[in-house]
């Protein structure tokens, strides 16, 4: 029988929720518990697919194609699992659901309501997702006091008399701010937070305070004496130098133990070691000398735009024993190339849309010319093509179909069966595909395997058409999709270190098992960087 436990925020949100619920799932993994987390955004989009990164941060890509909440990443990274796109419900699913079940006559002669028949879906969410599993951890997103929030707020009260009083628990995440002026933390923000949630019918279990400086014994008793919990169940969550640290802070302060008590679950064993190491390792790799990596993208304004991928990077640079100086270039602003000639590495990441298209392309043939080591992702890998069609193979203004439909040479194009596509959410070409990898190749040494599976979200494609024509001039494609085939990967003959993917390989990337890609593209970097590449 699992057990739940409802994660909330308050006060103000990107308070960490996300980081909250992942490290709280990696302390119970390590008791020998089998773990899932549930992401709920009240939203009415139906998914993340078609919200701009500039609101809402990068779109994460789970194995079966769903286009979820950046929290999702977090949850893979922290537990080592691969999520579904059952672990992001949103509010335009419930509604969704709940009106085509009323279309198709299942509520006849009631009137349908957000109680229970909202919440009813909401809950059978919860329950059918979490069934094979010891623990299930629900996010709820968004902050208390939310009107979009309410239905799933109401769907985690009514969880609680619905098992028994041992099956479900509520931590409540809050801020803790400090104020300068008068050197002091305020305790007020929070016990109205906990005021308000309980005003909805749940009292919190546990009280994670986000807060700059420690909590004193007198504000840890004031926040429990106010806010009706035990003093041991105050837990603080200051800033630190990584978010993998996080767990361990969790740790010192015993909330697993408290969470095992109050769910009355024993330990099956405690596997906490490597994580341990991992984050000593990552704390040394900081003191070492920078790697200079440059990602030249657009959405440069909101790093949460390519929290994957840094998050990759890093993994990659602790591979190798050193760190990453992660650089972010807007390619639209003219004065990039002089920041590219300082950097060890350069990464062109996907996107969507003309604008800065052609600094991309720019970025790449300064990479190709330089032999700076480089990655294109998605549409980088599509950017590289064109750069060396145009600039290598004399095909002059090639370019993809996407930014100029009337291009003479359609380097990237659009694959049949999209061109009868009209809606927009979640008809890419999506989730893991399979791409087979060509012997004798950077790729292969990469990989040392000779079939992969990673994640894609694209629409447009390299054209195979003109493989051969790019192959002539030292193009190779070394990986493919055989059943439409499709490239996938492009790398140069004379093997220097640029290569291109059409996949996205952050996404599968961990602290524990860094992607090979971002491990190799570090190592060659710090060879660049070290004069022997």
């Amino acid at each position: 029988m699992p057990k739940y436990i409802f994660i909330t925020g308050g006060v103000v949100s990107s308070l960490g929720k996300g980081i909250c619920a992942a490290s709280i799932g990696r302390l119970l993994k390590a008791h020998g518990l089998s773990v899932t987390i549930i992401k709920c955004d009240p939203y009415i989009n139906v998914d993340a697919g078609t919200m701009a990164p500039f609101q809402h941060g990068e779109v994460f890509v789970t194995d079966d194609g769903a286009e979820t909440d950046l929290d999702l990443g977090y949850y893979e990274r922290f537990l080592e699992i691969s999520t579904t796109r059952d672990n992001n419900v949103t509010a335009g699913k419930i509604y969704q659901s709940v009106i085509s079940k009323e279309r198709q006559g299942e509520y006849l002669g009631q009137t349908v309501q957000v109680i229970p028949h909202v919440t009813d879906e909401i809950k059978r969410r919860f329950l059918e997702t979490g069934k094979d599993f010891d623990i299930v951890i629900i996010e709820i997103g968004g902050t208390v006091g939310d009107i979009e929030s309410l239905p799933f707020l109401e769907a985690a009260r009514q969880m609680k008399p619905d098992k028994t009083r041992s099956d479900v628990i509520y931590i409540h995440v809050t801020l803790v701010p400090y104020l300068s002026s008068s050197d002091e933390l305020k305790t007020k923000p929070t016990q109205h937070s906990v005021h308000k949630l309980r005003e909805i019918g749940i009292d919190p279990d546990i009280i994670i305070c986000r807060t700059e400086k420690p909590l004193s014994r007198e504000m840890k008793n004031k926040i429990a004496l106010f806010c009706s919990v035990p003093q041991e169940a105050v837990i603080e969550s200051p800033d630190t130098f990584s978010i993998y640290n996080v767990p361990n802070i969790l740790k010192r302060q015993g909330i697993d133990e408290q969470i095992m008590m109050l769910l009355r679950l024993r330990s099956k064993r405690w596997d906490f070691e490597e994580w341990i190491n991992y984050v000593e390792k990552l704390k040394n790799c900081m003191k070492t000398e920078p790697v200079k990596i440059a990602i030249a993208g657009k959405y440069t304004k909101l790093k949460d735009s390519y929290k994957s991928l840094v998050e990759a990077i890093n993994h990659g640079a602790v591979a190798n024993n050193t760190h990453a100086e992660i650089n972010f270039l807007d390619v639209e602003d003219g004065g990039f190339k002089e920041t590219l000639s300082t950097m060890h590495g350069i990464i062109v990441p996907g996107g969507f849309g003309e604008r800065g298209i052609e600094g991309k392309i720019e970025t790449v043939k300064f990479a190709r010319e330089n032999r700076v080591p480089f990655l294109g992702i998605c549409l980088g890998m599509q950017c590289a093509a064109i750069e060396f069609a145009r600039n290598v193979a004399g095909l002059k203004n090639a370019h993809s179909v996407e930014f100029k439909p009337n291009t003479p040479h359609p380097v990237v194009d659009i694959m049949p069966e999209q061109k009868k596509i009209k809606h927009k959410g979640g008809t890419m070409r999506l989730g893991s595909y399979p791409c087979r990898i060509k012997p004798n190749s950077l790729a292969k040494d990469i990989y040392s395997l000779g079939l992969i599976s990673e994640r894609h979200r694209h629409r447009y494609e390299f054209n195979p058409k003109y493989a051969k024509a790019c192959s002539k001039r030292g193009l190779v494609v070394s990986g493919i999709y055989k059943e439409k085939n499709l490239p996938e990967i492009i790398e140069l003959k004379s093997r220097q270190w640029f290569m291109g993917v059409q996949f996205h390989p952050e996404f599968k990337s961990t602290p524990l098992n860094p992607h090979p890609l971002f491990r190799e593209f570090i190592s060659a970097s710090l060879k660049y960087k070290n004069g022997t590449l």
